[in-house]
């Protein structure tokens, strides 16, 4: 995966031959064997992996590039995989984007491509601001810029000074014009993956209409049965259960197992999005989910660790200490960074 070029990871990794493997997302993924083996390439689905057409593509790497773990994340003993897999503790940071001209505007976006206010880029800031001292090898966005927006600001404020950079897959040119050619800036790299899974719910014929003037068209009562309920959409759009099919799904196939196998991500995205994962992550009814609020901009961690998510932080607390409640781990990689740092 070309986030298995770029994302922390523990350990050596070992490139054979004179390429290195770029991932075009979707559920493409690529299988890294221990040191002396080739690598293998496979399509999974669920767990699932078969052979399939789907393309990837190529970027140049030299046999001796072998090396991208992070100093402040890797253990200081070597053990086995295993005993690695069953200590992992890995770090899932969910952040629902600043606030966009739309939302400023009081209309209906969903899908709309708009991008952030003053104040969205002040909110993206500052939550880059509340998650600096936590660990992040791996970004998941949605395609919509507002989102990107959000992790790329957020990212600006984080203390292990690394540039996420968005993986570009659309064409065989936009991957070959976008490779690295160097080690130490792979190192020093985090790997941004946008998908459209992610995006918004698509509020379908209400997009682009104001709030409230919908309201009075439509009825207050009608409108927010739109907006609410968990499995009626708006005209032509999604409802929230539909969101949340292709959202989960998203989730579960390409970034759960990155927790799995211990790295850190973070994942900027949307009301409705968030609030499906959320419901996976925090086994909510569909009725508990639909009064879930979401603020702009403001961090929520979760810990994955021996295979349950674990809620550390609370989306409306005032100060980073009210947000997390620090792990072991996470207080190490704190401890590590002032250490570096200073």
């Amino acid at each position: 995966m070309a986030n298995a070029m770029l994302h922390l990871t523990v350990g050596t990794l070992q490139l054979h031959g004179s390429s290195g493997i770029h991932f075009q997302g979707g559920n493409n993924s690529v299988r890294l064997v221990p040191k002396g083996f080739k690598v293998e390439v496979g399509f999974c689905k669920r767990g699932i992996c078969s052979s399939g057409e789907k393309k990837f593509s190529i970027i140049q790497a030299s046999a001796s590039q072998t090396s991208v773990f992070d100093p402040v994340l890797s253990p200081s003993n070597n053990g086995t995989h295993e005993s690695l897999k069953k200590s992992n503790e890995a770090a899932l940071i969910l952040i629902r984007h600043g606030e966009s001209l739309w939302n400023e505007k009081n209309l209906f976006t969903g899908c709309v491509d708009v991008p952030l206010t003053k104040k969205g880029v002040e909110e993206a800031i500052e939550a880059g601001k509340r998650i600096s001292n936590i660990p992040v090898d791996m970004i998941f966005t949605s395609a919509l810029i507002r989102a990107q927006m959000t992790a790329m600001l957020a990212m600006t404020q984080h203390r292990r000074k690394k540039v996420p950079i968005i993986m570009h897959n659309e064409n065989e040119q936009a991957r070959v014009w976008s490779q690295i050619h160097s080690e130490d800036t792979i190192k020093q790299s985090i790997p941004v993956i946008a998908a459209w899974q992610l995006n918004e719910r698509m509020y379908g014929e209400l997009q682009g209409l104001n709030k409230q003037e919908t309201a009075d068209r439509f009825g207050k009562e009608k409108v927010h049965e739109w907006r609410r309920s968990y499995d009626i959409p708006p005209p032509n759009g999604e409802s929230l259960e539909m969101c949340a099919e292709r959202a989960v799904a998203y989730f579960k196939d390409e970034i759960e197992p990155q927790l799995l196998s211990g790295k850190n991500v973070m994942i900027a995205a949307h009301g409705n999005s968030l609030r499906s994962i959320i419901m996976y992550l925090d086994k909510l009814t569909s009725q508990e989910v639909i009064s879930l609020e979401l603020s702009t901009g403001i961090p929520m961690l979760y810990i994955f660790k021996e295979g349950k998510f674990i809620r550390r932080g609370s989306p409306i607390a005032p100060t980073e200490a009210g947000v997390y409640a620090y792990t072991r781990k996470l207080a190490q990689y704190r401890q590590k960074l002032d250490e570096m740092l200073h």
